[in-house]
Parts: structure tokens; C-alpha cells; sequence
């Protein structure tokens, strides 16, 4: 029998076992796994941190940072057989530890996919436009965000232990900010293996990640203004961390997602027989069975009609009576154990409490015989199905959470009654919804959306494309208001901004053009004889501008216009009908036409370093072009992204102006420019 013994990675170094250290047991048959507990200088890790790992990973831009992303979630997704034989001494069956472990490693991929799209290749993020502050345009504002310089505290939940480590991580590296990773001792010696691969890949910065195997001992105590506290786990606990005087003196971030009571809703058209009803059985049955029930989106609550209430309780009843629970690596079982036997009474002990308020129907411990396993050894607990039959004078069921494979059916009378119960939980992480009604979806949005930080809604439409009650996505927020944390997690580029500083700037439009690394209107140009096309990305500048010839627009040109496209708007057309309407003068040109002519004036025809026009942005057509009116057309290189070695996309700003220098229409160009 070998028992791991779990290190730290403290300042560097990995850190053995030491003090008063204890035994991690496999869930499945109680055989000790890993030995936890380390002392630790905290005060040093946290310099570290700052010190070392933040000046590195801030050197480098978004860019580069989700590069590095990119090579770790391929290193580790080389790696995951070792990861998913570790993962079945945790009770979690090979599907269950897809969703941990692909999980964590999709996450990865999603995050360093997005900072490349979605971020500059630069260390400075610009959020928003620019404001003008004054009547000529001489001092502008704008929103920016700076890496944090302090380190981000990672306390994780034992539930997913690799999960829960990269979607942490991974917008917080791409911020910039290093990370100590605290994972749940209970499942630590999987979290460890997944960190201790990240380590040895050599991919990161020194410094950038640190690792805790056992407390936190006086971390907290030792964070300021520029950290962040990142929790996942029980409201009881995020309250204690957050009670913290250190924390609350220094207003550190805390970040807070916690476990909630998750309802579903049986829509009133999703009658027995129909796709909407299968599927929301099929769902609640894996919801209750997925990783034994034990998910912070886990589906709680069951609220369905009162005239299928039975139905329901039938249909979920008899697929739970078709689920082998067992052994996880056996390949008939489909529902493993729970993390610990310490995690089993408190499962037991809940289900009592709801039981004081709605009947069993489904499961006990009475006959139960996991199927391969000793049942005094392992962490193994039957799905339970309650029936509440007053949801409305009840408060257990909406407070109390067993958090394993126990849910209980609530009948209600109406749409709004259903609503009313799913917000009796105080704030979820997420809710679903089973319906083809788009009244009903919009009336669940406005009745129940400030209560609930997901609302997934499922149909036949959805099919296979949809994604689960319980999957949080890192395209989206994960987080809830109230019960839930108040707190988000991912969400995307909204997840990178936890551990970013959002900061007003207030300046010249040059100054904050040099510190946006953006052309700014009304900063400073850069004029030459050579035509900016005929420019490589490298060679051209922020500033660059190119101020056309004129061309005038005339009548033959609209009428050829519209013959040509079939544009016959009666604008272009009736010369009577245009005068009507208050917005035109007369007969005027078609927009598009403008943009074709300002084509011609300032494109470049011959072959060169640009390789294609793929797109406008922000399009506005400001003031009507009469024929014959002149137009020309003034181009400057905005702003220049990196993409690969072979070339960069380069956005420009366009301004279309009249013979009386009126703007009459205005785009950002891109084009993708050879190195």
C-alpha cells in the first residue's frame, strides 16, 4: 500500500510533509491514499509572489500570457490518464472525471482562445470608448485596466479538484497576477498531481504558482489592497474567510462562490409525452447522479406542476432504480461515491432535515448494497428523491443542502407560484427551465433573474448542443447573488477583470494615445509620401494617416447605384418623398455608396503587405450626402495586433467628411497585414 505524501510548492521549492500532519483516505474502499499537512512561511510565499512571479507575468503582454496558457492545457491534456486513475479513489467514475479533469483543461483552451481574440497584444486593456470631457475635444477620458501587483489566494472546493484549479487560474495568469492554489485536503492528492504536471512543464514564470497541501495557517493575515481572495465552498466557511479584520481593514477582493439551493422549473406546456418533459427528467436524473450529486449547480429543488407532480416522481424514480452505484472504475456503474466518509453523514444528516419536511420516495440506506464495494468502507449513499407536499410553509427544503444525490419534487399552481419558490432559496447559482413557451422563458427572466446568476433554458430546440443544468461554461458567468456568494467566476474576459484595476484616465488625446497604444482623435499624426497600404505590419506606426483627394457625388452616380444593387429606397429616388422626411434634404446618397467611394479614394490597388479587408466596425452615416456634394476621406492606423508570425491585424479609423469638412460618416476598417 503506498501512501502519497502531498508537497507544497512554496517560493520555488517543493515542501514535504511536516508537524502534525494527517491521512486522506480513498473514498471508495477507506484504504489510506496521501498524507497531508505542511508547515509553511506564508509571509514569504506571499512575497514571492509579488516579487518575483507578478514583475514576471505583468513583462509579458495578454498575448504571450495566453500562448502559455494554450501550452499548458496541451501539455496536460497529454498527461490525463495518470490524472483519471488518481481520480477514482475521490468516488468520481471515468465521466465524472472527464468533467473535472477535460473540464479544467477545456477551460484552459477557452481562456487562452479568448485573450487572443479579445485582448491586445499588450499589458494595458482598454475598456469602453473615449469620452470627450470638453467642447474642442483637447481632454478626453477613458477607461483602462492594470494587472493587480499583489497575489491572488485560490481556496478550492473538494468537489472538482482539477476543475477547480484551472478555471481559477486561468484568468488570473491571464490578468497577470500569480496564484497560491489552496485545494480541499479531501480530494488534495489529485489537485496535487494536476499542479505538480503545471510545475514540472516548465511553461510558467518563477513564481507564478504556488501550492498548499494542508491550512492556510496566517495567509490571510498577510494580504493587502492589490490581493484578491478567490473562495469556492460552503456559505458557513466563505463567511468565516470573509469575517477576516485583515482583509476587511485592507478592503481586499474576495471572490466568493458558494454552494446554493439550485431549482428547476417543469414549464406549463412541458406536459408528460412531450420532448420538454423527457428532457427535464433525463436532466434531474443526472444532476442527482453526476459526480453523486455532489456539484455547487447540483438541481435541489424539482418544482413541476401539481398535475404531473406524479408523473414526475415516477419517471425520475424509475430511472433511479437503473442506476448501478458502485465501484467507479467498474464500467457498469454509473454513480460512484462521495469525496469521504465525513462527506456521507453530513449527506445523511441533511436528508434527515429535509425529511422533517417532505416524504422519501425514492432511496434509503435500509437496502442499500453499493454494487463491488464494501458499504462500511466506502462514501456511498443512495440517490434520494423527496416529495414536499406545502412548499409554501416549508423552510428546510429551501435552506437546508445535502450536498450529494438528494433532490426533492415540489408541486406549484402556477407560473408565478413555480417562480416564487425557485427565489425561496435566496440566491442560486443557477436555475434551468424546461419549455418551448417563449412567454414563459421572458417571464422567468423578469421574475426570477435577480436571484440567480445562470438561467438555463432547455427544449427540443436545444438537442444535443445544450449543455447542462449543472455545466458552468467559461464563456459565462459562474457566480449568484445572495446564498450563492454575490461573487462571479469566469464569464469570459468579465473573469480576467477580478484581478485587473479598472482606472479613469483623464488627458490629452496624445497622452492618452500613448498610453492606450491606440490613436486617440485629435492626437498627433504621422504623415509621409508612402501610401500606409504599401506599409508591412512592423514598419507602420500608431498615427499613421492618409488624407485623400475629393470626388464628387452625383446624380448619375445614386440612380446608377440603385439600378446596379436594386437600393431603391425612396430616398435615393423621390426627390418629393425625401424632402418629406424631415431627416433629408432631397434626393441623397446611399450609404454604401459612400463607403464604395471611400474605398476608391484611399485603397491602394496594387498587390502589397495587405492581405485582406475582413470587416467594419461601429459604421455610423452621420449627415446626408446630396449630389453633388465632394467627399473625401481621411484614414489612420489605430491600433495594431500581432497574430502570428506571418501577420497582424492593424484597425483603422475612418472619417468620411464633406466640402465644408462636416463628418458624414465614420468606421474603424481591419485588415490583416503581412509581417
Amino acid at each position: 500500500m503506498t501512501i502519497i505524501p502531498l508537497n507544497s510548492y512554496a517560493a520555488g521549492q517543493w515542501v514535504a510533509p511536516s508537524g502534525k500532519t494527517s491521512e486522506l483516505r480513498s473514498a471508495v474502499d477507506g484504504r489510506p491514499v496521501a498524507e497531508i499537512g505542511t508547515q509553511l512561511d506564508f509571509a514569504a510565499m506571499a512575497d514571492f509572489a509579488r516579487s518575483v512571479g507578478g514583475p514576471a507575468l505583468r513583462a509579458l503582454t495578454f498575448h504571450e500570457r495566453a500562448a502559455k496558457l494554450k501550452e499548458l492545457a496541451k501539455y496536460l491534456n497529454e498527461r490525463r490518464d495518470a490524472l483519471y486513475e488518481l481520480s477514482y479513489d475521490t468516488g468520481a467514475t471515468k465521466p465524472d472525471s472527464m468533467i473535472d479533469i477535460d473540464g479544467g483543461i477545456g477551460t484552459l483552451f477557452a481562456y487562452s482562445s479568448k485573450g487572443r481574440r479579445e485582448l491586445p497584444d499588450d499589458v494595458v486593456y482598454v475598456d469602453g470608448g473615449v469620452e470627450q470631457l470638453g467642447r474642442t475635444g483637447a481632454f478626453v477620458g477613458q477607461h483602462v485596466a492594470t494587472s493587480l501587483t499583489g497575489v491572488a489566494v485560490h481556496i478550492n472546493a473538494f468537489n472538482f479538484p482539477v476543475w477547480g484549479m484551472l478555471e481559477k487560474l486561468a484568468p488570473t495568469l491571464l490578468a497577470g497576477v500569480p496564484a497560491i492554489v489552496k485545494p480541499a485536503s479531501a480530494t488534495a492528492w489529485l489537485a496535487e498531481a494536476a499542479f505538480r504536471m503545471i510545475v514540472e512543464s516548465g511553461l510558467l514564470p518563477e513564481g507564478a504558482v504556488q501550492f498548499i497541501a494542508g491550512h492556510t495557517g496566517d495567509l490571510l493575515d498577510r494580504l493587502g489592497a492589490q490581493d484578491v481572495v478567490s473562495f469556492t465552498g460552503s456559505a458557513a466557511t466563505a463567511g468565516m474567510l470573509r469575517a477576516n479584520a485583515n482583509l476587511l481593514a485592507n478592503a481586499t477582493r474576495f471572490v466568493a462562490e458558494q454552494d446554493s439551493l439550485n431549482a428547476t422549473i417543469l414549464g406549463p406546456d412541458a406536459a408528460p409525452g412531450t420532448a420538454e418533459f423527457d428532457a427535464f427528467v433525463r436532466e434531474v436524473h443526472r444532476e442527482m447522479t453526476a459526480k453523486a450529486g455532489q456539484k455547487c449547480t447540483a438541481i435541489r429543488r424539482i418544482l413541476v406542476p401539481n398535475a404531473h407532480r406524479a408523473a414526475v416522481i415516477e419517471a425520475i424514480s424509475d430511472k433511479l432504480a437503473k442506476t448501478v452505484v458502485g465501484d467507479p472504475r467498474a464500467e457498469t456503474t454509473r454513480m460512484g461515491a462521495l469525496a469521504s466518509l465525513a462527506q456521507r453523514d453530513d449527506v445523511l444528516e441533511k436528508a434527515e432535515i429535509i425529511a422533517s419536511e417532505a416524504q422519501r420516495v425514492f432511496g434509503g440506506q435500509e437496502d442499500f448494497s453499493p454494487h463491488g464495494v464494501d458499504p462500511e468502507m466506502g462514501a456511498f449513499v443512495p440517490p434520494m428523491l423527496f416529495a414536499c407536499d406545502d412548499p409554501d410553509s416549508a423552510d428546510k427544503v429551501h435552506s437546508v443542502e445535502a450536498f450529494g444525490p438528494v433532490s426533492t419534487v415540489m408541486g406549484w399552481r402556477d407560473l408565478d407560484h413555480a417562480v416564487a419558490l425557485a427565489n425561496r432559496g435566496a440566491g442560486s447559482l443557477v436555475a434551468s427551465v424546461f419549455t418551448h413557451d417563449p412567454e414563459v422563458a421572458r417571464a422567468v427572466v423578469l421574475a426570477s433573474g435577480a436571484w440567480h446568476g445562470r438561467l438555463y433554458f432547455a427544449n427540443r430546440d436545444t438537442g444535443r448542443e445544450a449543455t447542462g443544468h449543472g455545466s458552468p461554461l467559461p464563456h459565462l458567468v459562474h457566480g449568484g447573488p445572495g446564498r450563492a456568494g454575490g461573487g462571479e467566476e469566469l464569464g469570459g474576459i468579465r473573469g480576467v477583470m477580478h484581478y485587473m484595476q479598472r482606472t479613469a484616465v483623464q488627458a490629452s488625446p496624445d497622452l492618452l494615445a500613448g498610453i492606450t497604444r491606440r490613436y486617440v482623435r485629435g492626437a498627433s499624426t504621422i504623415a509621409g509620401d508612402k501610401h500606409p497600404f504599401r506599409m508591412r505590419f512592423g514598419e507602420l506606426e500608431i498615427g499613421q494617416t492618409l488624407e485623400t483627394t475629393e470626388r464628387e457625388v452625383t446624380l448619375d452616380d445614386i440612380e446608377h447605384f440603385a439600378a446596379f444593387t436594386g437600393d431603391t429606397f425612396y430616398a435615393h429616388m423621390d426627390e418629393d418623398a425625401a424632402r418629406a422626411n424631415p431627416f433629408f434634404p432631397g434626393r441623397v446618397a446611399h450609404g454604401y455608396l459612400i463607403l464604395s467611394f471611400a474605398a476608391g479614394l484611399f485603397v491602394d490597388p496594387a498587390p502589397g503587405p495587405v492581405l485582406a479587408n475582413y470587416g467594419l466596425d461601429s459604421l455610423r452615416f452621420l449627415k446626408p450626402v446630396s449630389p453633388g456634394d465632394r467627399i473625401r476621406v481621411r484614414l489612420t492606423a489605430k491600433q495594431k495586433t500581432r497574430r502570428n508570425d506571418e501577420y497582424g491585424e492593424v484597425r483603422w479609423d475612418v472619417s468620411v467628411t464633406n466640402q465644408d469638412d462636416e463628418e458624414v460618416a465614420a468606421y474603424e476598417l481591419l485588415t490583416m497585414n503581412a509581417m
